[in-house]
This record gives C-alpha cells, structure tokens and sequence, in this order.
C-alpha cells in the first residue's frame, strides 16, 4: 500500500516538525555504520552512497557501504553483524520466505525487517513488441515469452504479470534465455514477442528504437480480481502509475501498471531498537538533503513509500512513522500479519534440523515442510 496523498498532506506538519528537529542530538547513530548493497555502480549502492554524503554532512556518520553481487552476499553480512543494514531488492521477500538460495541448511527463512523503501517513477512489468499485436495482457495468450534460466526474479515477476490477463506458462510459448541481455536481444531480433523488464532499462531503449518498437499493456489497479492474481503469484508487486520509461510513458502518458520497491532498506528482526529508530529519522529527515542527488531518490519522499508490503516493518520503524502521523491501525494489522508469517516459518524451520537431509531432498523436504506449516495458518504458501 502506497501512501495516500491526502493522508500525507495530513501528516505534513509533524512531518516537518520531525525532519527540523532531527538533529546530531537525537538521532542516536554511532560514529560508523555499514550498509550492504548491490554492486558498485548499480541504483541500490549509488542511492546508498547518497544517503551516506547526507547522513556525514548533518550528523558526522561515516556510512560504510558495502556491494554485493547477489542476495546472499549482500544478506550474509547482515547475519554476522558485519552491516547492521541492507538496501536491497526483491531478494528480501524470498529470504523472508526461505526459499530458492535460501532453502538450504545453511539459511532457511530469515527475520528481516523494512525501515523504509523507495519507489521510483518507473515500473516493473511485461513489455511486449509492438508489432505483436498485443494490447492487453490476456492478449499474450500463445505468444513467445521470454525467461531467463535461473533467474528467480525475472521468472516469477513474468508468471505474476501474466496471472494479471490470467494466464498461466501453460497459455503461451516459453524461450528460455542464459541471461537478462540475450532475452531482450532476442526481442529484438524477432525470438520472442514478450519479456520483463523496468520500464526505463536499457534494453528496452534498444528495442524502442528497432523496427518492432515496445508497447507496455497496463496492469491497471482498478482490475481487483486481476491484482488478487498478481499478488497471489508474487506479493511483492504494488499497483503503480509510472510517469518515465520507453513506449511513450511520461507525465503526459502515465502508465498504469505494477512495480515493487527497490532499494528496500531492511535490518534483522534483533536489531537494537534504538538503532534502527535513529536510522529511519536520520534517513527521512534529512530527504530534502539527498534527493536531488540521482533522478531515482524522489522513491525516497514520504508519498513513494509502500508501508503494507510482504515483509513487516520492524516495530522500532514503526514507531518512527506512527510519530509523525502516517502509520495508520489497517497498515497496523497488516504488519502483525506479516510478522506472524514470519513466526509460522521460524517454527517450522526448527523442525528441520534433526532430518538429516542436505542438497535437493533437504530443499524439497522443507518446501513441503513449509507449506504445510503456512496453510495449517490458514496462509498461502506461495511457493510449494
């Protein structure tokens, strides 16, 4: 759930009163903290590194940012305290979850938790040829669709989008690809008809420029039963109106259509409270400061953020946006929600340690474990 434009006009003046007050006095941050991040170059760590400059300039924090090339990397330090944050991406729901890289002995479902996200004015969707004769989702059925092997995110945000027309894999013609570039040239070269990507993602600058062009069919938010579709595939998707990307989409020409959060700013469950409630009021106070340092920091502002998402809030977070008005009792049971699928997966978890299993029969034996955990809470699995 993004925030509500009336509710954050309402919440304005504590707003400001918290973002003049936060000062070297009472944001209680140490000397120097580290935060994990994708790799060198990448949005994640270049947002990072800009936060980092505001965080020095008001308060004398040293942030330390560390990239990582992937989920574990960028989470494993994290688990040993090496970072006490991570902006991280789509991989916080999956090693909320346990599943995929974190389904082995060595991980399993971990209690992360959001101090705040960011939320560009881009998405995140299916972009299809324009000479395929595509106009909405449900159109795609028998069309070639591009996957990438062993690419989890790329995967499962394609099968959500297409739950949306609902679809399934079965309804259309799957190419598997050996990496994100080969797909989108293969859109380009005529493979394929439809692949996923962000709207502003260089690729599809390529294919906006090649004779086929790019269209992107909108995932309207107003099509409840076709969000119930998307978000029982992929919770992690938000419905999101995208003002900047190829096919045309600006302020003139929004699109319609989904996205998820990224960076996702995220700490351990344990995490000392007071820390974290420093970190979030250092980090939105001092907005005004760094948002002007990259086109993609205006995700940080307070009308961008996404406080009913797939992984809770940690509560020290919480009380941060109930200060100063935007956390309202329906974000409230949602959280709890969250928190508590959180609990049903640790519990579960405990239970695999004496099987004896390792490799793929550990990994199969606790996604059975798990879902059989999730529905006895009445929760869906997700993932079996």
């Amino acid at each position: 759930m993004r925030i509500s434009l009336k509710l954050c006009a309402a919440a304005a003046a504590a707003v400001f009163a918290f973002s003049s007050a936060a000062s070297a006095a009472d944001v209680k941050l140490p000397d120097t903290l580290a935060w994990s991040a994708y790799n060198t170059g990448t949005t994640g760590y270049n947002q990072s590194v800009a936060i980092g400059k505001a965080l020095k300039d008001k308060f004398g924090v040293d942030l330390r940012v560390i990239p990582g090339k992937n989920d574990i990397s960028r989470m494993g330090p994290l688990r040993t305290d090496k970072v006490q944050f991570v902006a991280n991406g789509a991989g916080t729901f999956y090693a909320s979850e346990g599943v995929f890289e974190f389904a082995t002995p060595d991980w399993g479902p971990q209690k992360v938790q959001l101090l705040a996200s960011a939320t560009s004015d881009a998405n995140l969707s299916v972009g299809v040829a324009a000479d395929a004769g595509v106009k909405t989702i449900a159109d795609l059925k028998g069309k070639r669709v591009g996957v990438v092997r062993s690419s989890p995110a790329l995967t499962i945000g394609t099968e959500a989008i297409l739950a949306f027309g609902g679809l399934t894999f079965d309804d259309v013609e799957v190419v598997e690809f050996g990496g994100y570039g080969a797909m989108w040239k293969g859109m380009i070269s005529g493979q394929i008809d439809a692949a996923f990507a962000s709207t502003v993602s260089g690729p599809t600058k390529q294919l906006e420029a090649s004779p086929r062009g790019i269209y992107w069919p909108p995932t309207p938010a107003a099509d409840k039963e076709g969000w119930d579709r998307v978000q029982a595939v992929a919770p992690y998707f938000v419905p999101h109106v995208a003002v900047l990307g190829t096919g045309n989409i600006s302020k003139e020409t929004p699109h319609d259509g989904a996205a998820y959060p990224y960076p996702i700013l995220i700490t351990r469950a344990d995490q000392d409270p007071e820390l974290v409630y420093s970190m979030i009021k250092a980090v939105h106070s001092e907005y005004e400061s760094y948002k002007e340092a990259l086109p993609e920091m205006t995700g940080w502002a307070l009308e961008n953020q996404t406080f009913k998402w797939a992984v809770p809030y940690h509560p020290a977070a919480v009380k941060y946006w109930k200060e100063i008005g935007v956390w309202t009792d329906e974000m409230d049971a949602h959280n709890n929600k969250m928190m508590e699928r959180q609990d049903v997966l640790a519990n579960a978890w405990a239970t695999m340690k004496d099987k004896g299993l390792e490799g793929d029969a550990f990994a199969a034996e606790w996604m059975k474990v798990r879902a059989e955990a999730l529905q006895a809470a009445g929760m869906n699995p997700i993932f079996k």
